[in-house]
């Protein structure tokens, strides 16, 4: 087994192992450097009759280039690691699940959303099952229980408070610091920086060729660091190809692209037919904070701090809502007043969590503004405003609505219950 002894474990892993139990095929799909193969390997270990075959190595590649249809035949689970590499493996699979249809068939990883490369000729319909590898959640790195989604569905503004007073430095130092396994483990910033830097090297020089033809990549460059400039912002298609020099209709697709090999995230605007005011625009963050910062360097505004804490914490919950309980989705909230909210959870039934974030140590009851206009519209429906910021203290700011330390989205249980008053 290739598994790091300094593995972290991930909670993905029980994710996969019970997908395993039902589903034919499994797809373990994110960012490189996020530790897919260590966590499918770790997973395979726990199934019987399992075998592993890594696509980097040049022979077992060869093999599966040579005769798709015998490499994927097999009994138990077979692990194919990079499974992008080898694009014809994807109608062996289908065919092969079509035959013999009984669950845990397959364990794929792959570095870019599969249905995102024009190369996979098709999908697996009622077949597969994709669990997103993300970087390391906060609370994985720290062991906390990762459960603010499910506990502030289930009990609304009542959080308790998070154990340890973090401050501002301290939220910065852990955006900084970013996720990724290999950023965690080096502590001195020029270490840190120097893995950025060829983390981004290297994407943009292989992944991104893998998806699409670009003429001019530096191009692709500079839009990472105009983005990174105001990451957690609105995108503003017009005015980036006019720093750019090029068309909005490139940018728009150069995104998409950035997208697809997991290095930036667009968060969705919300609206719900509430008001025809809203605006549309979806908001821009980076799948890793770190990496954001990396870009950045040399931006010390408070926007920039500012719109960095947000993208740690729209990272973080969009982390969570992978693995919990609840089944919602994370939207942003902007309309043509100027009045917004910086992240907004939506479940199933169309239950609201609103959520703000500031990175100042205070709370005031003007941040809850957008956050009080969400409740008058949506009556019912919202089921909590949180503004989450540097500060230590945990206290109400009305019916539903609450301040709480940043923190508290990595140490919050899900069925733990609250000692605010």
């Amino acid at each position: 087994m290739r598994a790091a002894a300094d593995y972290l474990p991930r909670r993905a892993t029980e994710q996969v192992l019970t997908a395993l139990e039902d589903t034919r095929v499994v797809v373990v799909n994110g960012a490189r450097q996020t530790g897919k193969s260590t966590l499918a390997e770790l997973a395979l270990a726990k199934v019987d009759g399992g075998r592993a075959r890594f696509l980097d190595d040049p022979a077992t590649r060869s093999a599966a280039q040579s005769d798709p249809v015998r490499f994927v035949r097999h009994d138990g689970t077979l692990l194919i690691d990079e499974v992008q590499r080898v694009p014809d493996l994807w109608l062996a699979i289908k065919n092969e699940v079509d035959r013999d249809p009984r669950p845990g068939r397959f364990l794929l990883t792959r570095s870019a959303r599969l249905l995102g490369l024009a190369s996979l000729p098709d999908a697996l319909p009622g077949r597969s099952e994709t669990i997103e590898l993300w970087p390391l959640s906060q609370g994985e790195i720290d062991g906390g229980p990762d459960g603010f989604v499910d506990a502030v569905f289930e009990r609304g503004a009542e959080i308790p408070p998070p154990a340890g007073e973090l401050r501002r430095r301290d939220y910065l130092a852990r955006a900084v610091r970013g996720g990724y396994p290999e950023s965690v483990r080096r502590e001195q910033p020029r270490r840190r920086s120097r893995f950025f830097e060829n983390y981004v090297a290297d994407l943009l020089a292989r992944d991104v060729k893998q998806v699409a033809q670009i003429e001019r990549s530096s191009d692709m460059r500079r839009l990472l660091s105009l983005l990174a400039a105001q990451t957690a912002g609105l995108v503003n298609y017009s005015r980036l190809a006019g720093d750019l020099a090029i068309t909005a209709p490139t940018v728009r697709n150069y995104i998409e692209i950035l997208e697809t090999i997991y290095l930036v995230r667009l968060v969705p605007a919300w609206s719900a037919n509430l008001t025809t005011r809203t605006v549309a625009t979806p908001k821009v963050t980076f799948v890793d904070s770190g990496l954001a910062a990396y870009l950045a360097s040399g931006t010390t505004s408070d926007a920039a701090v500012g719109g960095l804490v947000e993208n740690l914490v729209l990272g973080e919950l969009a982390r969570q809502l992978t693995w919990s309980d609840v089944s919602a989705r994370l939207f942003h909230y902007r309309d043509r007043d100027q009045v917004e909210v910086d992240a907004l959870l939506e479940d199933n039934a169309g239950n609201v969590v609103g959520i703000e974030v500031k990175a100042a140590e205070t709370a005031r009851a003007e941040d809850f503004a957008g956050l009080r206009h969400l409740q008058r519209r949506l009556g019912s429906r919202f089921r909590a405003g949180i503004l989450l910021y540097c500060g230590t203290e945990t206290l109400p700011f009305g019916q539903d609505l609450a301040c709480a330390p940043i923190s508290a989205l990595w140490s919050t249980h899900a069925n733990q219950h609250s000692v605010t008053g």
